[in-house]
């Protein structure tokens, strides 16, 4: 089966591609030796079935993030019957230098000038035609979003044939070592010998630790230290300064620019990242899409509908009814609708209180994405997050927190040094709620906006407290802020119901099985009298902290799941077991405690076993401490809640 490989920087439309051509079928897995994400899927053309891959964002064939490094090894890897390079239209200029790149490493491009219909916007034209000619590749426009010219790609997929493109010829100095180099090659490495060679030059680490085989090995090493003494810059530099003009060559001969069209959203845009505008924007941001979309509507409205309308009124009874009518043993009714039944405890909360809370923060986070606001919002916290160590674009591993902790902490991975990555990874795991926790959480406070503000506060005091003592204790050099900016863009809301779709869909299969694991393990340990001893042990906390003993199974439940735990709040709250003041206090250290074991697991395996327990030791700390301070505080001063 031929592989179709969409290749290209963020933001660029190659998920929508991937999408159309797949229509349904897809499936998300690992690249071996990482924990980076790429699709794959199959896509029936022209009656020839081909295997589809998406891969991750990539600026240049010389990786800095591992999400570029992946993308390289699977162009090296997988022989690709077709790679797309799918880019920004009106930003060709920086992107068509890595179009250069690709046809110099002999890949069989087809070259996509996505998001057409905004480059027109802004005025700007390309000739596609003539860029195919002067390239030697098939060049189609397309505008994903609206499905515009994706039966061109298609058809230029189905016909593809791999002719040799022009060779496009740097100075004398790197033509000849190119050459010098290239004819003392033996080794295969997945790129044409032209490219292997200007890599080297360029002083790609990956290409030289696989040279370092080379029996010409110290001769080639020798001819880069030589060429690189007789320039003042790095020859890396040179070469990718040398491709820019060639690009900027062929676009001053298919490229025309004219009067913008229609309304432009530049002064939004700019608001946007603007700490004066872009804070308020950002507080409506936070209170119509977490408070009131998420908190209100999905926790509040969703839940209790789902809740008392169907599983209450039908569902509940009929399971119940059953299992009283066909399950002999009492054991085994408890085990399906006791306190900890696989029923009532597991699929209910999964499908009652999880599933709309998330599914309603999806929903947010794929308008934010698709109109192009992250980026804007990295930007404007870029100032804030740089006191924590940390730079703008942590803002979008932290986000990705308040929709689930262990994605997030995955994604800090494109985080350059090792000290931000540990830095956002305890940040994300002592003080950023998932979307179901968060959800719970501003449900049950939402009645009391003195309570509410209160666990907000503190909450925001921490991540402010810990994230500057965490970035003067732990040594390490900060590194440079850079972030594509895609345009703001009115969203198109069928994609962003697919996208919501799709994560909904991935989020739930995973949750599920450990919904129903915990519930069994909780009736086992309640069946045979553990749970009580566990409880037991916990109680002096729980008391210390001024809650009643029936808080200590939603911590339990907490360490499965952090929505778990939560989702206990809930269950206490509706039976009246708890005040608004020890409500606060629950929440706040629920919160702050430690993460659920998925996240512990991906956490040892992203930043080891002995960091991740240094980072618990701590977390435990800060949580219990936090609940006996705000405890002491609202008993000893009379705070009213």
């Amino acid at each position: 089966m031929a592989a179709v490989v969409l290749v290209g920087n963020p933001n660029v439309g190659k998920s929508v591609i991937f999408n159309y051509l797949t229509g349904t079928y897809a499936t998300v897995s690992n690249y071996p030796g990482t924990t980076v994400d790429i699709l794959r899927g199959r896509a029936r053309i022209y009656g020839k079935t081909y295997e589809v891959i998406d891969t991750p964002g990539m600026y240049s064939l010389i990786p800095i993030t591992e999400e570029e490094t992946v993308t390289r090894s699977v162009l090296t890897s997988i022989k690709a019957g077709v790679v797309v390079h799918v880019i920004d239209a009106k930003n060709i200029r920086r992107m068509l230098p890595v179009t250069l790149q690709l046809l110099e490493a002999g890949l069989p491009v087809i070259l996509d000038l996505n998001i057409i219909d905004e480059a027109k916007r802004a005025g700007v034209t390309i000739n596609s035609r003539l860029l195919a000619e002067i390239l030697g590749i098939p060049v189609v426009a397309t505008a994903a979003v609206r499905k515009q010219g994706l039966e061109n790609l298609k058809m230029s997929i189905s016909g593809y044939r791999d002719e040799k493109p022009p060779v496009m010829n740097y100075s004398d100095c790197i033509e000849e070592s190119i050459e010098y180099i290239g004819g003392k090659l033996t080794l295969t490495y997945g790129l044409a010998v032209r490219a292997v060679a200007l890599l080297l030059l360029s002083g790609d680490k990956i290409v030289h630790k696989q040279a370092v085989n080379e029996p010409a090995y110290p001769a080639i090493a020798k001819k880069i230290a030589w060429l690189q003494q007789h320039h003042q810059v790095a020859l890396n530099y040179i070469i990718t300064s040398q491709r820019q003009a060639m690009a900027d060559r062929i676009l001053q001969c298919v490229m025309g620019s004219g009067k913008a069209k229609g309304p432009s959203l530049a002064r939004l845009e700019r608001y946007a990242r603007e700490p004066l505008t872009g804070i308020p924007i950002l507080c409506l941001v936070l209170y119509f899409g977490l408070y009131q979309m998420v908190g209100k509507f999905g926790a509040g409205f969703l839940v209790d509908f789902i809740d008392k309308e169907i599983f209450t009124a039908f569902v509940t009874p009929v399971v119940e009814s059953y299992s009283a009518q066909y399950l002999a043993w009492d054991w085994l009714q408890s085990l399906i609708v006791g306190e900890y039944g696989v029923f009532t405890l597991g699929l209910r909360y999964a499908i009652v209180i999880i599933l709309p809370i998330v599914g309603t923060f999806f929903l947010v986070f794929a308008l934010l994405e698709d109109s192009g606001y992250l980026p804007r919002l990295a930007m404007l916290v870029d100032g804030l997050f740089k006191l924590f160590g940390l730079n703008g674009r942590a803002v979008i591993p932290l986000t990705l927190g308040t929709g689930c902790g262990t994605m997030a902490i995955m994604v800090t991975r494109t985080l350059e040094t090792r000290r931000e990555r540990l830095l956002a990874t305890f940040l994300l795991a002592l003080t950023i709620p998932c979307s179901a926790q968060l959800g719970v959480i501003l449900s049950l406070l939402a009645h009391n906006s003195r309570a509410l503000m209160i666990w907000a506060g503190y909450i925001g005091l921490m991540f402010i407290v810990v994230g500057w003592l965490s970035a003067r204790l732990l040594p390490g050099e900060r590194s440079s802020f850079y972030m594509e900016l895609p345009p703001l863009r009115m969203p198109v809301m069928t994609n962003i119901v697919k996208k919501a779709g799709n994560r909904i869909f991935w989020y739930f299969i995973e949750i599920l099985p450990v919904f129903i694991i915990t519930s069994l393990v909780m009736w086992l340990l309640a069946y045979c009298g553990a749970l009580r001893l566990i409880i037991a042990v916990m109680e002096p906390l729980m008391v210390d902290l001024g809650l009643p003993w029936q808080v200590a199974p939603a911590f339990i439940q907490g360490f499965f799941r952090r929505d778990y735990g939560a989702a206990g709040l809930y269950d206490l709250v509706k039976q009246g077991l708890l005040s608004d003041g020890q409500l606060l206090v629950a929440a706040i250290t629920l919160t702050l405690f430690v993460p659920c074991v998925a996240q512990l697991s991906v956490m040892i395996k992203e930043r080891g076993l002995q960091a991740t327990l240094w980072m618990v030791a701590l977390i435990v700390a800060a949580a219990l401490g936090s609940g006996w301070l705000v405890n002491f505080v609202l008993l000893n001063y009379a705070i009213p809640i």
